[in-house]
């Protein structure tokens, strides 16, 4: 998106005047721009109409009284491409193309698509097969069915790939406060990141929605995303297509290409984006951060008149990483004389239902139990339906109770129902006036509050650490033209290894027949593997013999290794063997891999090594480059980072040198010099001062004439 580009679409957003090009479809948004409340002059262009929505219509385009901001073209895809020409020549501002037919049905209509991209000029085009544009705050409805949603006059900015998904969000029964809808279909040239560019900046949009199916360009994202962190946005993102199938969708809906899951789960940890799995969170997450804010820590209040409400907080924040500390003494000391006998102070507290609906009692008991330091409060309470609404001045007095006694303390606040549906509309919209957020379901609530502590801490953490670009390129500084990679053997590998820093088991190579006399230098007991091509799975393929005692065991091994791989592949015999020292048990295993992708740039995967990686399949991925304290925290979200701290009585490590030797790796591996393509160590062997690294495959890129170019 260039200068002109830019301001073009802010243009679109916020239109002084909008032609409407098409029959019926244009009729639908004359009138949704009617019931939102549009001020603006529409323009309906059809020369065979002489009315669309009530308003006259303009046999052209060239009719219009002035050049359009704002331009929604439902029309044949060949008379679009021509129509957006001659809008681009007029100077017009923005244009929604609705009508589909293009990249996202193959190779006719990826070419139509690139001369539609030709004939938009600078334009702010949105599209094609996409359906619009909506601004809540401005009253604009570039949009060709019946929405919902409402806005307080602030909210959410949701940019999504598909287009009822869009529509069936504005009009779920959840209250999210909504500033803008943006459907963006096949992207052509206004993408998802251009949009999040403008709308991070304005004041009304206190969060950004993501439905991803792809991204285009990392790098774009990436930039704009940060933009928005920094503007202290948060962007919540639904990435679907994970699944093969999803997958397939994808490309075939939209032309995007969905991506490694694992690498858009890095992508977005790195770049302080919550992620989400359902729609539903999706619209809970962002209508807290909306209404409630964002807490500073994992701090929790929560307040309820049921036990079994207190239990069902407590046992899910456990789960998840939120802490219901107890009251002080001082406070518990007060709440035993403000409470009912019948109650027990904890946290969640249960005020139980004698002094329920009881304002001069509840409201003290509330402001009492706000007093310790805590970063945001939640109250558990279902609303009655209409038929038993004699009762519901009870609940809306405890809730007002809460209101008051949450705005002396100044946290995120929140009122939450333990089923989704046991909150209505008027109860939602006064919370909601009232800045407190009405989270519908527990579990949601307490996800979305996890969620907005996430994104608080990894802000704080980018803050203090920053962060640097991604280098999205097959290899920084190699020529991509003609590059392949080549499967590098062990020893080739190792030695790799030890030029980047990380150390290696004493060993050596040697010939079949050398193989004894080398073992008996190195000292017993040794390793003896063979070398050769197609030996990836060593183990499969009997290349490897562990724990050999004498000369005598060496020689039996190499005898019976060739007869095992001859069998296993005839073409993986070799004459050369890799001779080690064997190493002691170490205290943790790890996998590491390094590889490079087209898409993100390269990429770290850690993971339990030995045995247990597809035993436990506890991985985390993350991009590169990267620093210490990303490199410590990827460490500490496996599993295995038990063994780490001395588990049942064991060693601990020193995670220092272990993050070191991985930043030495990172650094070896990004140097163009050495070209490597892929790596992966299993196991690196973890003591407690030092790594060593036992098993490694590395591939490195090399042109057509198998010589790396470092120009």
């Amino acid at each position: 998106m260039n200068l002109t580009q830019h301001q073009n679409l802010e243009k679109l957003l916020k239109p002084r005047h909008l032609a409407i090009i098409g029959g019926r479809d244009a009729e639908a948004v004359a009138k949704e721009c009617e019931r939102i409340g549009f001020t603006g002059q529409i323009w309906p262009v059809n020369p065979k109409r002489e009315k669309i929505g009530g308003f006259k219509c303009f046999a052209s385009v060239e009719d219009l009284p002035e050049a359009p901001d704002a331009v929604y073209l439902a029309i044949p895809r060949e008379a679009a491409i021509s129509t957006v020409k001659r809008l681009a020549e007029m100077g017009a501002s923005g244009v929604v193309c609705y009508t589909a037919g293009f990249s996202e049905i193959g190779v006719e209509g990826t070419e139509l698509e690139e001369a539609l991209v030709s004939a938009s000029g600078d334009l702010a085009l949105v599209g094609p097969n996409c359906y619009g544009v909506i601004n809540y705050i401005d009253k604009v409805a570039l949009w060709p069915f019946p929405h919902g949603g409402a806005s307080p006059g602030y909210g959410a900015a949701i940019i999504t790939q598909s287009g009822m998904l869009s529509s069936d969000l504005t009009m779920s029964q959840r209250s999210l406060p909504f500033a803008y809808m943006i459907s963006v279909g096949n992207q052509s040239v206004l993408r998802l990141e251009d949009f999040i560019d403008v709308l991070c900046t304005k004041p009304e949009v206190k969060a950004i929605g993501l439905h991803i199916e792809g991204v285009k360009d990392i790098s774009r994202f990436s930039e704009v995303a940060l933009k928005a962190l920094e503007a202290g946005v948060p962007i919540v993102a639904l990435k679907t297509g994970s699944s093969e199938i999803g997958s397939e969708l994808t490309v075939s809906h939209t032309a995007s290409l969905s991506g490694s899951d694992d690498l858009f789960q890095a992508l977005f940890d790195r770049l302080g984006i919550i992620r989400v799995s359902h729609p539903v969170q999706l619209l809970e997450t962002l209508k807290y951060l909306c209404v409630a804010g964002i807490p500073k820590g994992k701090r929790l209040v929560g307040l309820t008149c049921s036990g079994g409400g207190a239990t069902l907080l407590a046992d899910h924040a456990e789960k998840i990483g939120l802490e219901f500390t107890r009251p002080s003494k001082k406070t518990a000391k007060r709440l035993t004389r403000l409470l009912h006998y019948t109650a027990t102070v904890s946290n969640p507290l249960d005020y139980t239902t004698p002094i329920w609906g009881i304002p001069e009692r509840v409201l003290p008991v509330f402001e009492t139990m706000l007093t310790d330091p805590y970063d945001a409060a939640i109250f558990v309470q279902d609303y009655p339906p209409p038929e038993l609404d004699e009762s519901k001045p009870f609940y809306l007095s405890d809730a007002k109770s809460f209101i008051d006694a949450g705005s002396k303390v100044r946290i995120p606040s929140a009122i939450c129902c333990t089923l989704p549906e046991n909150m209505d509309q008027s109860t939602r919209k006064m919370l909601v006036e009232n800045g407190v957020a009405p989270m519908q379901g527990i579990h949601e609530a307490l996800e979305a509050i996890s969620s907005s502590v996430w994104y608080f801490g990894r802000r704080e953490a980018i803050r203090k650490n920053g962060i640097e670009k991604l280098r999205i390129k097959p290899l920084s500084g190699i020529s991509t033209a003609g590059i392949v990679s080549t499967l590098i053997d062990e020893w080739e590998g190792k030695k790799h290894l030890l030029e980047i820093g990380l150390s290696v088991p004493e060993g050596g190579i040697a010939d079949f027949a050398e193989v004894p006399e080398v073992a008996e230098k190195i000292g017993f007991p040794v390793v003896v593997k063979m070398v050769g091509k197609n030996l990836e799975h060593k183990t499969d393929a009997g290349a490897i013999a562990l724990n050999l005692l004498s000369c005598e065991e060496v020689k039996v091994a190499v005898d019976s290794m060739k007869k095992d791989v001859e069998y296993f592949d005839p073409t993986a015999v070799s004459e050369i063997f890799l001779v080690e020292k064997m190493l002691e048990k170490p205290i943790a295993e790890l996998l590491v891999n390094v590889r490079t992708d087209p898409q993100f740039g390269m990429a770290m995967t850690l993971a339990a090594g030995g045995i247990l990686t597809e035993l436990l399949a506890d991985a985390v991925t993350i991009l590169l480059p990267t620093n210490r304290n990303d490199l410590e925290n990827a460490l500490k979200s496996l599993k295995i980072s038990k063994l780490f701290d001395g588990f049942r009585g064991g060693e601990m490590i020193d995670t220092e040198q272990l993050v070191t030797a991985l930043l030495n790796l990172v650094v070896g591996v990004m140097n163009p010099a050495i070209g490597i393509k892929e790596i992966e160590i299993n196991p690196l062997f973890v003591y407690k001062e030092k790594v060593c690294a036992v098993d490694v495959l590395m591939r490195i890129a090399t042109g057509t004439s198998g010589a790396v170019n470092n120009k």
